[in-house]
């Protein structure tokens, strides 16, 4: 956590009480939830930012938007993706403005859902490691990927290009060296901050920066960029050094898209069912509640060995709220561990809920069984942050998007 030293435009937990017209243990709910950023103050306090506060504010008090898949003008600007998955990233990035021209992933299904919507798209079903260089286009504007966080070898402590070998971001940064994109965007799970005691994104910061990229990293969190879904990902942005722009993130929204804003009209699909028995006890549960809104006599039966053990557990028998943004989703929502039930109707959602929450369009169909929908559905890059992350690429490869009085603001930040 930062500490300020100049606190005029911060404030402690009773005065942002006061400003902000809510009470102590709302803003202190708000920093446990991490709708807030706490640093702390000469004398190790937690303080916030005034700014920051008002735009928590609004974006809490009802402030919502409606559900829509964010589009912007067509460019020639090119793209390509590494472990595109069912194609979140990449339709947000062509809803951008980018041209697709190539998608790659090991998984059938998500490549069967690729070319089912995008039979023009040149979408291949291969894992990375088995893609040659020169099949990739050559000086793509921007290289996109998803590539999963695996720890590194530390033989030597150089921390380098070759002690990534054996590792699927050894192949994303092979294919990025012997092609040299103009911009490369890889996102991931927020835990690769800590991944290996932070080890890992260093190597990776630092295999980029090798290869003569610019390199700047930030967790966005989907519910502020027009998703209705508590969701974050950390995003890396790495420019060439060729590349004369600053380094771009776009801004947070103040506001939300609510599970109520996502679901209207949403079109009947195929979904999960709960056992009878299952149903009786999430019958009990309210809207926005989980396992300890239940009789403890229920509680203890429902949750069994989970009962006595610590952690919040509040994935358990958990509903969602029609006025908030969705819980982020897994890829099953009916497991135990991370219920995701319909917030007035006991079911668990359904494909095409999923799908609206991902912020996914209604005419986008998923190939494969329902539980591998479901998957893929969990897995994706909400397509309108993918459209966020887009606009921003746009802008520093010099065709920003002119979107009139909503435009989306970037913000610059130094790179590492």
């Amino acid at each position: 956590m930062a500490r300020v030293t100049n606190s005029s435009e911060f404030l402690g937990v009773s005065e942002a009480s006061r400003l902000i017209g809510v009470s102590t243990d709302t803003i202190r709910r708000w920093d446990k939830k991490g709708l807030l950023k706490a640093a702390r103050g000469n004398h190790g306090e937690r303080i916030f930012s005034i700014d920051a506060l008002r735009k928590v504010a609004n974006q809490q008090n009802g402030l919502s938007h409606k559900w829509e898949v964010l589009t912007a003008a067509p460019t020639d600007l090119s793209v390509g993706e590494l472990f595109a998955g069912a194609g979140g990233m990449a339709l947000g990035l062509s809803n951008a403005g980018f041209k697709t021209k190539l998608l790659v992933d090991n998984n059938k299904d998500c490549v069967s859902t690729l070319v089912l919507n995008r039979p023009k798209w040149d979408s291949r079903c291969i894992s990375v490691t088995d893609l040659d260089s020169n099949d990739v286009p050559p000086r793509l504007d921007v290289l996109a990927g998803g590539f999963p966080c695996q720890a590194f070898s530390y033989a030597g402590m150089r921390r380098g290009f070759d002690d990534a070998r054996g590792t699927l971001f050894y192949d994303f940064a092979r294919i990025i060296r012997d092609t040299e994109p103009r911009l490369v965007i890889g996102e991931n799970v927020r835990g690769l901050l800590t991944h290996d005691n932070g080890r890992t994104l260093q190597t990776m910061i630092e295999i980029l920066q090798e290869l003569n990229y610019r390199v700047a990293y930030r967790v966005l969190r989907a519910q502020f960029h027009d998703v209705a879904q508590k969701r974050e990902r950390l995003v890396i942005f790495a420019l060439h050094q060729d590349e004369t722009s600053p380094l771009l993130y776009p801004e947070e929204n103040d506001y939300v898209v609510t599970m109520r804003d996502a679901l209207d009209g949403v079109p009947t699909s195929p979904g999960m069912e709960y056992s009878p028995s299952k149903a009786a006890v999430m019958e009990l549960v309210p809207e926005g509640g989980y396992w300890k809104d239940l009789p403890d006599s229920i509680q203890r039966k429902f949750m069994g060995g989970s009962y006595h053990l610590g952690g919040g557990k509040t994935g358990m028998a958990r509903r969602l709220a029609w006025d908030e943004p969705s819980l982020t989703l897994t890829c099953n929502p009916a497991q135990k561990q991370t219920e995701r039930c319909h917030p007035a109707e006991t079911r668990p959602l359904t494909i095409r809920e999923y799908a609206r929450i991902q912020s996914f369009p209604d005419d986008w169909e998923f190939a494969g069984s329902v539980s591998s929908q479901y998957k893929q559905i969990g897995n994706a890059v909400p397509v309108n942050l993918g459209f966020h992350i887009g606009i921003a690429a746009r802008q520093m490869l010099g065709k920003p998007a002119r979107l009139g009085k909503n435009a989306i603001k970037l913000e610059e930040v130094d790179e590492v």
